[in-house]
């Protein structure tokens, strides 16, 4: 089976109705032992140290790993990704583009999706067949986040990795349903996690993961991970065809649609607080301004680089943070 790397969540039906083993080059990078290796080819090829690690993680993990052709968005992730593709051609790589339209109408994004049907030579038919197949793992993946803000049961870094793995489905749909029915049948049998505070994770999925269990020591637990439920399509069962279910994925449109089904959560789950995480040199820092001004709930925005883990400085941050949240719900109670 041919193998090709995505950059960021793309309508991955539209690959496997095409016959592609898909690799989200995030994950191999970030999981990765020796992750710095891959940030260390892309600054030895030119890219400059003050770009983010992820666009240096994700160039360095497709050469190493020998990936030949992969796609690419272009409109509504990452603003450096038109660089990062010059690079690759470069190397020899076929990169296939994909947008996000900005306007966000539904005319806009069923030609996007005809155009990368197109692409790859495939039937709208045989993507709705893939789409049917990958409900079911989509349906898994809901059913840990459940776990996490129903019942409490499932940790705040199991719920950031089963739900951003459906990017790519770690490139093996049988294995990795396997893995996630096994893993909710455990997780139906714990006794519930008490936490005083009920945390949300919002922006790009972290490169510091022990994020989650260091807030563990301060009484608080995530119980909401924005983007990394984005990429399991939560609503999907509501979409009527592949560019309804496309429509309704908010982190690749404007910050208002997204903001809309934040606030949900955020009542939903009755979080405490949010974590706003953003990756240095991004765009996406800018945001923040918005983000305080439109949430009714405290916000703290920290910033990742090359680490993945906390510094001291974050991990201060985050505990004067937690005490404030803390106090906060003492005087309500």
């Amino acid at each position: 089976m041919k193998k090709i790397g995505i950059t960021t969540t793309v309508p991955i039906e539209v690959l496997l109705a095409a016959d592609y083993e898909v690799i989200d080059l995030n994950n191999i990078f970030i999981t990765s032992t020796d992750y710095n290796k891959y940030i260390d080819i892309a600054e030895r090829d030119g890219f400059p140290k003050s770009s983010c690690a992820w666009i240096k993680g994700i160039y360095g993990a497709c050469l190493e790993n020998g990936i030949k052709e992969v796609v690419a968005v272009i409109e509504g992730d990452c603003s450096n990704t038109r660089a990062l593709i010059e690079v690759m051609e470069l190397k020899g790589i076929k990169v296939y583009p994909f947008a996000y339209p900005h306007s966000h109408k539904l005319a806009d994004i069923k030609t996007s999706i005809n155009d990368f049907m197109k692409l790859f030579d495939v039937r709208e038919e045989e993507v709705e067949k893939v789409r049917a197949r990958l409900s079911s793992l989509r349906s898994l993946a809901a059913e840990i986040d459940r776990l996490t803000y129903k019942d409490n049961k499932a940790t705040g870094f199991e719920n950031h990795l089963y739900q951003v793995s459906c990017s790519d489905f770690n490139s093996n749909l049988v294995e990795f349903e396997a893995e996630l029915k096994e893993k909710v049948e455990e997780i139906s049998k714990r006794e519930e996690i008490k936490k005083k505070l009920s945390l949300g994770f919002i922006g790009v999925p972290p490169m510091t993961c022990d994020i989650y269990e260091y807030v563990t020591n301060f009484d608080a637990y995530f119980v909401y991970n924005e983007v990394q439920r984005e990429f399991a399509f939560p609503r999907v069962v509501e979409s009527d065809n592949i560019y309804q279910q496309y429509y309704d994925y908010t982190y690749v449109y404007d910050l208002d649609f997204r903001l809309a089904e934040i606030k949900k959560q955020i009542e939903l789950r009755d979080l405490d607080g949010i974590i706003h995480y953003t990756q240095a040199f991004c765009y996406r820092e800018i945001e923040d301004i918005v983000i305080k001004e439109q949430l009714d709930i405290p916000v703290l925005n920290i910033v990742g680089d090359k680490q993945n883990s906390l510094d001291s400085r974050t991990k201060l941050r985050l505990e004067a943070f937690l005490d404030m949240l803390g106090d906060l719900k003492e005087r309500r109670l």
